[in-house]
């Protein structure tokens, strides 16, 4: 399946090919590989080939990427992106990227991350109020697995 990133101008900024992992009605599961060059970021690096295992939502605003070590296949920690829900198609997934994202490390912590450049988009009223619902929608998500642990 290609994934296909898009800005504001729907403009393809990003894309991949992944393989699908599960289909619901309302979002896809696919498993791709890290294809950059090793990177710090935040507390981890992220490796060439890391195992990323993704879900898009056609009826969220967010998705959400599982990141698995390439040498050890230890749990990293969650990227996830704010975005308009998800257009899921036989053989494509695209969506619209807000800038806003959450970090969440393996142990539960969580960074919002980008909020300046959110704030250079200067979006309406009604747009920002969906993307701080998304990142809400996440930030409460990830506590009440942080308190099953």
């Amino acid at each position: 399946m290609k994934i296909l990133k898009k800005n504001l101008a729907d403009e393809v900024t990003w894309q991949y090919d992944g393989v699908v992992l599960s289909r619901e009605s309302n979002s896809v599961t696919i498993e791709a590989f890290f294809n950059r060059d090793d990177m710090l970021f935040q507390d981890i690096v992220l490796k060439r080939d890391d195992r990323f295992v993704e879900t898009f939502y056609s009826d969220k605003w967010f998705n959400i990427f599982e990141i698995y070590d390439r040498d050890d296949g230890k749990l990293k920690g969650w990227y996830c992106n704010i975005t308009k829900p998800a257009i899921i198609e036989d053989g494509s997934v695209w969506y619209v990227d807000l800038a806003l994202d959450l970090w969440v490390s393996a142990d539960g912590r969580q960074t919002v991350l980008d909020e300046e450049e959110l704030e250079e988009l200067a979006l309406d009223a009604e747009l920002h109020k969906k993307i701080y619902a998304g990142l809400h929608e996440l930030q409460t998500l990830f506590e009440e697995r942080r308190s099953e642990m």
